[in-house]
């Protein structure tokens, strides 16, 4: 009894010390190799690289963070965690008053992973649709803003004026000197754009001008979700990749082999006199 008493100690003491850590790589690491991700999810860190990623954002754990349309939660698990004792994590999902049947059921979903475990307890629930729903989080509260993998939907649901719309939330929310972090699937520059445009793919410079025009500053980009085997032209345009193989088993193997989508890590900041 004794030694399991000692074991059990050490045990809590190590969780303890990461709980109150405020390293944001411990934090990271710890939140990306939980249990509490699951096995699918955790396979998929060779493709989006969350640790560098986020650390390429400059994220810090005393930070506000809002992440746009965070879907079934694959960052949540690890941003709620890593943003638990000492920051906040806004999840502006989609609107509670949507008519879409895929948004209500994604919304649900999140809702109950929500309610699953201590981890997400303080996780604050808001909302965002391009045109309709731009509280995202109280005016100049957060300290960063991300999206990853949304740009293209806005694209393509509501035209230009849908990625307008988005920038122009983001900038709302984000305080002076704030950072915008953004992932989206890249489309080479000598492509036709709007030939393109039901593809998920947008391109760089598209993005970088849009964001610039929303009064941002481009400060530093990464290559580090490139993936240089990935054409961007594929039948079923980037649902043809994994995870989605848009083509069933159709040259399943060969689209495994090329792995997930070409993307662009783009980091931009909100002036200081704004």
């Amino acid at each position: 009894m004794p030694r399991f008493k000692t074991a059990l100690s050490a045990t809590l003491a190590l969780v303890l010390t990461a709980c109150a850590s405020t390293d944001i790589n411990t934090l990271l690491t710890d939140a990306s190799q939980d249990t509490l991700r699951s096995h699918e999810n955790r396979g998929r860190d060779v493709y989006r690289h969350p640790i560098d990623t986020l650390t390429f954002f400059g994220l810090e754990p005393t930070m506000t963070v809002v992440e746009i349309w965070p879907g079934g939660g694959w960052y949540t698990d690890i941003l709620a965690p890593a943003l638990k004792e000492h920051g906040m994590y806004y999840a502006a999902h989609f609107p509670a008053d949507s008519q879409v049947k895929y948004y209500q059921r994604a919304l649900y979903s999140f809702d109950d992973k929500l309610k699953s475990n201590q981890a997400f307890s303080d996780v604050k629930v808001s909302e965002f649709y391009p045109g309709t729903h731009h509280s995202i989080a109280p005016a100049q509260s957060a300290d960063m803003v991300l999206t990853f993998r949304n740009l293209h939907n806005w694209y393509m649901q509501r035209d230009l004026e849908g990625v307008n719309n988005a920038f122009q939330a983001f900038y709302t929310a984000l305080k002076p000197g704030g950072i915008l972090g953004v992932v989206d699937h890249r489309l080479p520059e000598d492509r036709d754009e709007k030939k393109a445009k039901r593809s998920g793919y947008v391109k760089e410079s598209w993005v970088i001008a849009l964001a610039e025009q929303a009064g941002f500053e481009l400060i530093d980009k990464s290559e580090i979700n490139a993936n240089p085997l990935d054409t961007a032209e594929h039948e079923k345009g980037v649902w043809t990749l994994p995870p989605r193989l848009a083509l069933g088993e159709q040259d399943a193997e060969k689209y495994r082999a090329i792995g997930e989508s070409d993307r662009m890590t783009l980091k931009f900041r909100k002036p200081d006199n704004k």
